[in-house]
Formats: structure tokens, sequence, C-alpha cells
């Protein structure tokens, strides 16, 4: 296929989670990404992350963030890696990085550092609380932002420890707003010539994520707090149930909605009661709904029910991470594939493919390269 991205080229002083993500999105749509990594401190530090590796500095974490890169083996401190460092941006679109906010301009990886290489060269940083503040030395996590930014405090059931969510988006999200930045630098470098920096942080983007509660409490001091069963603070029904043999999660979110439940569920005597007449009354009388749906939704199983409901109503089973996994409708569109591996068990590794399709075809993943891999 062709990728949108073939022959834009990305240098990346990279290494962990959400850096390696952002610019794994971009070598998913054809960008030529190189990894500058220094051998002699064991490279990306997510080569050495646990628990699963594969042969000498390589593991299944790294090969989940850096698929279809490739790795130059450079000392950015010592004068001969510096040339070749160089020598790579001379012709690259991009250079990136997700360090300490106060490290790229000591490393002399901004625009002003690398002008008089490359004029048209784009530098995006990703930090954890972005250059120029009173935090850019801090260091940090995407738990942390979780914390501080309000997302462990809207998690969770209200009478229970506040609850971080299972994966680490935070990261996910702020590496996607790189890749997103980065791209529309390089489409504005190449109308004029002149580069830029570009800046995002993690606890900018977890802020920027709060979203519709934040323009709630910004304008009228109106505060969501955590509701039973992940409940939706507006709308009802808008929360997990429970079912004869689990969970699942029900999202009225319209008066059609509501209207085609209780009719597939046989009880459209429920559309009469005045406690569920509209959504206004539905929210004010939520406990009511809830145990009334507990004990309506409780006599099937849920594949029941989503043999009842799917594609007529919102309704999707709450699933363990291998039920998600293992779900026939992941592998019906393609979200597994297979690349070529020579260290892994039965010569492949099953990895997650992307999740951005170009005319209908999803981009085809190579394998993470190892230290120092041109591939």
């Amino acid at each position: 296929m062709t990728r949108p991205l073939s022959g834009i080229r990305v240098i990346a002083v990279e290494q962990y989670g959400a850096g390696p993500y952002g610019s794994m999105l971009l070598a998913d749509l054809g960008a030529t990404v190189i990894k500058v990594e220094n051998a002699a401190t064991g490279g990306d530090v997510s080569r050495s992350t646990g628990p699963h590796f594969l042969g000498k500095d390589d593991s299944q974490f790294f090969q989940t963030f850096s698929k279809g890169k490739q790795s130059a083996s450079i000392d950015l401190k010592s004068p001969e890696g510096r040339a070749a460092f160089n020598d790579l941006l001379e012709g690259a679109d991009a250079l990136i990085n997700n360090l300490r906010g106060d490290q790229p301009k000591k490393l002399g990886l901004t625009y002003d550092g690398v002008k008089d290489i490359n004029p048209r060269l784009v530098c995006a940083h990703l930090s954890a609380y972005g250059r120029g503040n009173s935090r850019e030395t801090w260091p940090g996590y995407d738990y942390l932002m979780q914390a501080e930014a309000g997302f462990m405090g809207l998690s969770g059931e209200p009478d229970a420890p506040p609850t971080r969510l299972g994966v680490s988006m935070v990261d996910f999200m702020t590496g996607t707003m790189m890749a997103f930045g980065t791209v529309s630098a390089i489409l504005g470098a190449k109308a004029t010539g002149v580069g830029c920096d570009v800046d995002v942080a993690l606890f900018d983007t977890a802020l920027h994520q709060l979203s519709y509660p934040a323009t709630w409490y910004l304008n009228a001091g109106d505060q969501v707090t955590r509701l039973p069963r992940g409940a939706h603070p507006s709308i009802a029904p808008s929360q997990s149930f429970k079912t004869k043999d689990g969970w699942a999660m029900l999202m009225c979110q319209t008066p059609k909605f509501w209207e085609e439940f209780c009719r597939r569920m046989g009880r459209a005597d429920l559309l009469d009661r005045p406690e569920f007449k509209d959504i206004p009354a539905r929210r004010a009388n939520r406990q009511l709904l809830s145990d009334t749906l507990d004990d309506l939704l409780s006599t099937k199983t849920t594949a029941e029910w989503l043999s009842i409901l799917g594609g007529h109503v919102p309704f999707a089973p709450i699933t363990n991470l291998d039920q998600a996994l293992d779900n026939p409708f992941v592998a019906e569109i393609g979200m597994v594939e297979q690349v070529v591996h020579p260290d892994a068990r039965d010569g492949t590794l099953r990895l997650l493919s992307s999740p951005i399709r170009i005319n209908g075809e999803r981009p085809k993943g190579r394998r993470a390269p190892k230290l120092g891999e041109r591939m």
C-alpha cells in the first residue's frame, strides 16, 4: 500500500512509552523513524523492561512501542556521536524527543540549536510538564498526571479509593498529540521552508482530556464527582449493570435508545412510569432505575442480552484482557498481526495492528529494530 507519510524522515531521541508511541504512529503511516540510542547505556530503557524478553537488548514491551523503526547507536555527548547525529539531521523532516523539559536546550535539540544544520527541521518536544515553566526540570509519568489532573478523582466507585485507569492513556494521548503536532508542523515547513519547535506535555494533555467536565466547572462551578457503576453524569441509564453471569455496559444516550431498549426487553411498561419518563426523571431516580434494570438484566447471560440488544441499543460486555483480545470481532477486523522476529518462540510475534486504515487497509507492521540496526 502507499502510505501517506512515505518519504518523511524522523529522528527520534526517545525512550519508554509516550514518545515511542507517537513516533510508532508515524512509522505505521510510512515515515522512516530512526531511534537514536546510546549502546553504552543499553539504548531505550524499554529494551530492558520485563517480564518478557526477546534475546539481548529486546523485550515484548519494547516491541510494543517501536515496531517499524530503525535504530542508530549514537552517543550524543561525544564529538563523534554528535557529528553522526548532525548528518542524520541534514536529510530529516523532524527531530522528536521525550526528554525532561530542561534537556532539549542543553542537548541542542531545539530549533535554535539545529536550524543552521537544517532550517526546515521541525523539533517536537514531549515532556512531563512542558518547557519554560517552573516545573520544566521535574520528572513525571502517566500515573502522576492521572493523579494531579483529576482522572483518579473521577474514576472508581464513590466509596472506594481514587482509581487510576488500567492503562497509561495519558502517555498514549500525549504521543498522539505529538504525532499530530509534528505532521502539522512538517506541512507548514514544506510550505515555508522554515521549521519550528512543537511542544506537548503529559500534564497539558491530561488536563485537556477533562473536556466537558472542565467546561462545566470553569463556567458553572459544577463539579462532576464519581458516580456508582461508572455512570454518565447527565444521562441515565448509562452505566454498568449486572447480568446473570457478569457485567455489561448499557448506554441509552437518546430517548430513541431508551424506547428501543424497553421494547426489546419486553418491558414497554417502563416507558409509562413517571420516574422514568424522560432523561431528567431517570437521572433523578438513578438508584431506582439501576435496581430495576439489575433485576431485569440478571435474568439472562451477557451473551444472551448481546444477541437481543446488539446493533439496536448501545450495549457491550464488560470483559477481562483475555476476553477482549480473544473476541472473534478482533480477528474479523484484523486488529492483531504477526511480525517476523528471530528471537520469538516460533519466529513470529503477535502485536496489535495499527488502528488507522488507508483505503480500507491497515498498514502492515514490522518488528522493532535490534540496538543499532538500520532495517
